[in-house]
């Protein structure tokens, strides 16, 4: 393995001064971000005050009724309907990281970046592209009112406390929180599946944009690596919508499981590993301008960065956009992992760049779970502000954290997340 001379040193923190200053795209990104979850969460916390207003309680049979067309918000808002505001905010919600992504390309062009300029513009073309696809799948919707469901003010303080958890959980290892959100309500709860899949779709926009917020703030996030790794998680979505109905799902699901398992193991042997050595930019990264740096709170320096396999790493991100629209769950884990052992990047900033993609990956499939009719206002209200309340603890625990816990904490998140996709190929349990 090539060693790092002086030289190399030299030129790698050379190469991060001359990059444009992440300040304006960060803080711009920041805002965005930060404005989205306010009024979001605002909305959510509106039609919850407004309940107690309207006949009919925390029933299931309410839980079933809830507006499923931007024309059935509208009509449900005039005539202050709670379920109506709730779903607004969860809207808004799947809205900021598409807007996050059209602000940037903004920036890059006051900036004249014009190589982030076309890569940004192709990310915001698939994602309005996917959504448009959304737009046009809901032909294959079972009805859901034939579960029986069981719902109160206690299910739903429990569920709160759960995505609390999953958000915390979620913003320190790049995830969305769906590896506990989508067990918790199938499983403890007895949601159906397709309620379960929809709201852990809100649960990941919920993590990325409230975890970001700071991530971004702090500098801890490289926007440059995950804007150019976004084409390749959005075309593996696309990718995956197209074959899904070709494919055995259930099969894929073992599949994957096992892939991600054996790509876990290169993360246990490096369980103490603080940070990535000897490591060189390759051409795409010298190209790109992805090297950067990050102020460590935890080692208290800067530390800088260099990028290598960038071609495999974009190959990678491909991988885990089509799991994502071939099965329905989140590919955060797929994206650290590549980010880690294959670009070699700090895992603090594989996790904070994992964290700002999975909002975009999971925006684009959330059309076509809106336009199903599997995101009930009344569930996926608590577990939207419970995942942004955790997000947001997450992400000012992992200021204080280092590295090596980081990665003693994501192993074994790796290994759940892998058994549940094998489970649920297997059709062993709820989930």
């Amino acid at each position: 393995m090539k060693r790092l001379t002086s030289s190399d040193k030299s030129t790698a923190q050379t190469q991060a001064q001359k990059q444009p200053p992440p300040s304006k795209l960060s803080n711009s990104i920041s805002w965005i971000l930060q404005g989205g979850v306010i009024l979001s969460a605002l909305l959510i916390v509106i039609g919850i005050a407004l309940l107690p207003t309207r006949p009919g309680g925390l029933t299931p049979e309410r839980v079933l009724n809830f507006p499923q067309t931007l024309t059935q918000v509208g009509a449900g808002l005039l005539i202050l309907r709670p379920q109506a505001f709730i779903m607004l905010g969860l809207l808004l919600l799947i809205a900021t990281p598409i807007v996050r992504v059209a602000a940037s390309l903004v920036t890059f062009v006051i900036e004249r970046d014009y190589k982030y300029v076309v890569i940004t513009g192709t990310v915001l073309v698939i994602l309005i592209f996917s959504l448009f696809l959304g737009s046009r799948s809901q032909e294959n919707e079972v009805a859901i009112n034939t579960f029986q469901i069981h719902f109160s003010l206690g299910v739903a303080l429990m569920i709160f406390v759960g995505s609390l958890l999953a958000g915390v959980i979620g913003a320190l290892v790049g995830l969305g929180g769906g590896i506990m959100v989508v067990p918790m309500l199938t499983i403890i709860f007895g949601f159906p599946i397709p309620f379960a899949i929809g709201v852990s779709i809100i649960s990941v926009i919920a993590t990325s944009s409230g975890a970001a917020v700071a991530y971004l703030r702090d500098h801890l996030t490289n926007i440059r690596i995950g804007m150019f790794l976004e084409i390749g998680t959005t075309l593996g979505a696309i990718s995956g919508a197209f074959v899904a109905g070709l494919l055995a799902p259930n099969l894929l699901g073992v599949i994957f499981g096992i892939i991600l398992i054996v790509s876990a193991a290169p993360l246990i042997f490096k369980i103490g590993e603080e940070l990535p050595q000897n490591v060189s930019n390759d051409s795409w990264a010298r190209t790109l301008n992805l090297a950067s740096s990050y102020p460590d709170h935890k080692l208290g320096r800067e530390v800088p960065y260099q990028v290598t396999r960038t071609p495999f790493g974009l190959a990678m991100m491909y991988i885990a956009g089509l799991i994502s629209g071939l099965l329905g769950i989140g590919s955060g884990t797929f994206k650290v992992i590549a980010m880690d052992t294959i670009m070699r990047l700090p895992l603090k900033v594989s996790t904070t760049t994992s964290n700002l993609m999975i909002g975009v990956t999971a925006a684009a499939s959330a059309g076509i779970y809106f336009s199903r009719g599997n995101i009930p206002p009344l569930i996926a209200a608590p577990v939207a502000l419970g995942v942004l309340a955790g997000a947001l603890l997450g992400a000012r625990l992992l200021l204080h954290m280092s590295n090596k816990i980081l990665r003693i904490i994501f192993v074994p998140v790796i290994i759940i997340a892998a058994l549940e996709m094998i489970l649920h190929g297997l059709g062993i349990g709820s989930f």
